[in-house]
């Protein structure tokens, strides 16, 4: 394919390696995981002066897309919806996509959101109100939902239904973005993934190191996230069908995590239909919150509608 039947592509927020990893992916050919159908030409740094890990990484990396990859460094989000045809949204600090969405939706480019979605449920509500307003195609997704071990456990069913999950992972805390949604959310999404919507309950509990948060789903099944912050640092997960239960191996291969989520972004780009519902990625905001509220207060939380 060459450069002229590319989409062009734009980045709002460069304080992310995501910015680097997926222009990289779509620029260099003899990747071994390089992905087709796009490169990208522009892109804003943006950045958050109280979040360290944004405010300590958006030079780096916009000096890497310019220098390494010819990419041009534009002034705004309007920018660089102007310029491309559709829009990864990459800002590293969750309280500032919905202010950026505003900014660009009215272009009618689609957009992919980097988790995570919001740090809010009703910030979450207004992004996917103006999507449906603008008519513009969002997707919002963890690359864990699509490593290769989780999406081969998910197409494995010989041993029936899913009945529950249990999946673990690190869950670093920062305080700009509130309890599960910095690290949690990766178990979060995979959690979701082998469940699917339709939790309607969460309990948290916690201790200086680790979380353990159960959801009730109104079908009567069950899955817990637990998060470590010592000792195991590692993704994986434990599903249960109705005739057996599995481990999910997330390092069996090599491809990294965010070279499969490119993947499922492109064809999302292409066509406008995402593999993640925006009623999904609402409901995922929701059971952080819960469970977030859930941690402080020991108690069970039902999902807000």
């Amino acid at each position: 394919m060459n450069t002229s039947s590319k989409l062009k592509l734009g980045i709002i927020g460069l304080d992310t390696s995501h910015a680097a990893a997926f222009t990289e992916l779509l620029s260099q050919e003899s990747h071994r995981y390089h992905v087709q159908g796009g490169i990208v030409t522009a892109a804003y740094p943006g950045g958050s002066g109280d979040f360290e890990l944004s405010r300590s990484r958006v030079q780096g990396f916009t000096d890497e897309l310019r220098q390494k990859y010819g990419v041009q460094i534009v002034d705004s989000p309007e920018e660089v919806a102007r310029q491309c045809d559709a829009i990864l949204l990459e800002s590293v600090d969750g309280r500032v996509h919905l202010e950026q969405f505003r900014r660009i939706a009215g272009y009618g480019k689609p957009v992919f959101i980097d988790k995570p979605f919001t740090v809010d449920a009703a910030e979450a509500a207004e992004i996917i109100r103006l999507a449906e307003e603008s008519a513009v195609p969002v997707m919002s997704s963890s690359a864990l939902r699509f490593a290769e071990g989780v999406r081969q456990a998910l197409a494995a069913d010989e041993l029936g239904q899913i009945i529950g999950a249990d999946c673990y992972g690190p869950m670093e805390l920062q305080p700009t973005q509130p309890g599960l949604f910095w690290y949690g959310i990766h178990s979060v999404e995979m959690l979701y993934t082998f469940m699917g919507p339709g939790c309607s309950e969460v309990t948290a509990a916690m201790t200086e190191h680790h979380d353990v948060v159960t959801g009730t789903w109104k079908d009567g099944r069950i899955g817990t996230i637990r998060g470590n912050r010592c000792g195991n640092m590692t993704f994986g997960a434990m599903v249960h069908r109705e005739q057996g239960s599995r481990p999910v191996d997330v390092y069996a291969h090599d491809k990294p995590y965010y070279a499969s989520l490119l993947e499922q972004i492109m064809p999302f780009f292409h066509t406008g239909v995402s593999p993640v519902t925006l009623d999904e990625t609402w409901e995922i905001i929701r059971f952080i919150e819960a469970a977030n509220e859930s941690r402080l207060s020991g108690k069970p939380v039902r999902l807000r509608s």
